[in-house]
């Protein structure tokens, strides 16, 4: 591809001097005419010089996105078309239906639009599109375009292509597209409170922005994972009065809190009905925020006690995440309050410090008439940390819908104060909704509780088990392979119900469903997923023979179902790319359920292994369709490790 873009580099620059030469000599019959020509070689340079940087700088290991590629020949070949519209449509998508080729460009019309529009010229699609396809560059994936109805471009790519890029799949491994410099990505996830246990509502954040990280980090993004926890504050005034009544020793031995809820909602009893422990209960805040080294020894044991109780989820779950809660940015804040003074952006309320930012009717409260800081002023001071010492080029915070406007105007007042321009930086709200039982109501507990995350684990471990034995497979499987298979279907069942659905609906929590083996859940994508691993071990054929033939065989694509499945396959960096722009997850699950169902129509229609009717004896290994079921593994296992599901060789 670079040695036949430089080949045309040369021709290119060569006709761009004759022409030039051309109108010095005025030998041109049509000035004009020879302004167009010039403008379509010099678009098209400009487009293969592009071209050939990129296929530079990428590895040549790197996945191609081939939705990116005709983006760039058909934005090539609108603006050679037409060199004077500023920023026409560009518009391609994979094809619903095989009879309109396997691409869709669908520019023109939006071009006839603006013409009529900005120039009242009155040019129909279907011209447009045919003045689009005569100004394609030369390119090594499209076989041939055909114009449809009223001017939809048809594009059909070449088999070579796309048998070569799947062989490419095949020697390298699933490989991140190429998407530019590398940048460093700060998100925000998980985020439970001290004292407090971790329950269902935590679920969303801890699985979405585990996900989200991983993501990241496999396109080669340096992604800092942040637990935002709930560590400092009033209510550990209370904790700590309490923790002295109750365990006057504690300096010297470790206090035994089991149940730090019930230590919580004690403490909190007390808070609400002494009014002596609540005096005392406030002297204790004063002396924490004094750094008193006794009260620090009891902040912390009581915070270890939450730890190790959320560490027991993490380590369930997968997640790896660093604990920086509003305790880390304590010492900032002052100045933080001092730098909106400085500005001019403060106004005094009652006492209290408060920040209007434009757009945003209810203010920010950077500090209270007390003296004491807020919410407010510790997201702040968090976001200034993450923009100008952690260095974020993206900031994501997965956080509840209900939060949403809280932290748009915490983002527009680091806007508003300088820290960072939103078209340099990125920093999003990755917003959920909530979790709903199967009355459609928040999912909570018979007797009316919060469904604690640790209970609806076990729980799920327990119905995976069951659902396993129903299946007879502790009859088939060593007890190792059934408890493997039982943790992965329990923890990837979770996961996947959540992912699976729109992150910014709510979504309703049922185990039946998240179980069942049939549609788009992790069963049946597990279950499809040991299916098609084991269908090169009944054969015989080990991970060495499959490497060589990766090496040595020619995908063949002839058949409809086998053409089908290769182009799915090649759709995975587009999948990623369109998740990194707008962070929707369920676009990872469905094509990932779009690509097992494809699997399946081509495993119905093309046999991999031939046998003998009657002794069952392999006749015959059709290697190249053995390779097409390695190269759909291999993108599901990829798939599977972004969303955090780990899948078993046998279930």
């Amino acid at each position: 591809q670079i040695s036949f873009q430089e080949n045309e580099i040369k021709l290119l620059t060569a006709e761009i001097e004759r022409l030039k030469n051309f109108g010095c000599l005025g030998v041109s019959p049509s000035l004009e005419g020879l302004r167009d020509e010039n403008a379509k070689l010099k678009y098209r340079l400009n487009f293969l010089k592009k071209s050939l940087q990129e296929e530079r700088s990428k590895s040549t290991k790197s996945m191609i996105n081939i939705n990116s590629c005709l983006q760039e020949i058909f934005g090539a070949a609108i603006q050679a078309a037409y060199p004077d519209l500023e920023n026409p449509p560009l518009v391609v998508t994979p094809s619903q239906q095989p009879k309109f080729g396997d691409y869709q460009c669908n520019s023109a019309m939006g071009i006839s639009q603006i013409l009529l529009k900005t120039r009242e010229q009155k040019v129909s699609p279907r011209e447009i599109a045919e003045r689009i396809v005569k100004n394609i560059p030369s390119n090594e994936c499209i076989e041939k375009v055909e114009i449809a109805g009223p001017g939809f471009i048809n594009v059909h790519l070449r088999k070579d292509f796309v048998s070569k890029q799947l062989s490419s799949l095949l020697i390298n491994g699933v490989q991140p597209p190429a998407i530019g410099k590398r940048k460093k990505v700060v998100v925000d996830f998980s985020s439970p409170n001290i004292a407090k246990e971790m329950h269902v509502g935590h679920l969303r954040s801890t699985i979405i922005g585990e996900s989200m990280c991983r993501l990241f980090e496999f396109v080669g993004y340096d992604v800092l994972r942040l637990n935002h926890l709930g560590d400092w504050g009033t209510q550990f005034g209370m904790l700590i009065a309490h923790l002295q009544d109750k365990f006057p020793d504690y300096l010297s031995v470790s206090p035994p809190i089991g149940d730090l809820q019930a230590f919580y909602k004690e403490s909190k009893q007390r808070f609400d009905t002494e009014e002596e422990f609540k005096k005392r209960a406030y002297q204790c805040v004063v002396l924490l925020q004094s750094k008193n080294p006794d009260f620090i020894k009891a902040w912390n044991l009581i915070c270890d006690v939450s730890r190790r109780e959320f560490q027991k989820i993490y380590n369930c779950l997968d997640i790896t995440i660093i604990e920086r809660g509003e305790s880390f940015y304590h010492e900032m804040m002052k100045d933080i309050v001092k730098e909106f003074e400085d500005k001019g952006f403060v106004q005094v309320d009652d006492g209290r410090k408060i920040v209007f930012v434009p757009g945003f009717p209810v203010p920010l409260t950077i500090m209270k008439s007390d003296g004491g800081f807020t919410y407010d002023t510790s997201d702040l001071a968090a976001l200034k940390h993450r923009l100008c010492e952690e260095k974020g080029d993206i900031l994501i915070y997965v956080v509840d819908s209900g939060q949403s406007v809280h932290l748009q105007t915490v983002f527009a007042a680091g806007q508003m104060i300088g820290w960072y321009d939103p078209k340099v930086t990125r920093v999003a709200h990755a917003a959920f909704g909530v979790v709903l039982g199967e009355d459609k109501k928040k999912f909570k507990t018979r007797s009316g509780d919060t469904v604690r995350l640790i209970d609806l684990l076990e729980e799920g471990l327990k119905r995976a088990m069951d659902k396993l034995k129903d299946k007879e497979r502790d009859k088939v499987l060593t007890p190792e392979e059934l408890k493997a298979a039982q943790t992965s279907v329990a923890f990837g069942c979770i996961k996947y119900a959540d992912l699976s659905h729109n992150r910014l609906n709510d979504y309703v929590f049922s185990f039946d469903k998240m179980l069942d083996d049939r549609g788009n859940t992790a069963a049946y994508l597990l279950y499809a997923f040991t299916r098609i691993r084991a269908i090169a071990r009944l054969a015989n054929i080990d991970e060495q023979m499959l490497r060589k033939a990766a090496r040595e065989e020619v995908l063949v694509l002839d058949h409809e179902k086998e053409w089908k499945l290769g182009k799915c396959i090649l759709r995975f960096p587009e999948i990623l790319q369109k998740i990194l722009e707008d962070l929707l997850l369920h676009t990872l699950c469905d094509y990932l359920y779009e690509l097992a169902t494809t699997f399946t129509e081509f495993y119905d229609s093309c046999y991999c292994v031939e046998k003998d009717r009657q002794t069952g004896q392999i006749v015959k290994v059709n290697m190249w369709r053995l390779l097409l079921c390695e190269a759909t593994a291999t993108v599901m296992a990829k798939g599977f490790d972004i969303l955090g599901i780990k899948p078993v060789q046998r279930m």
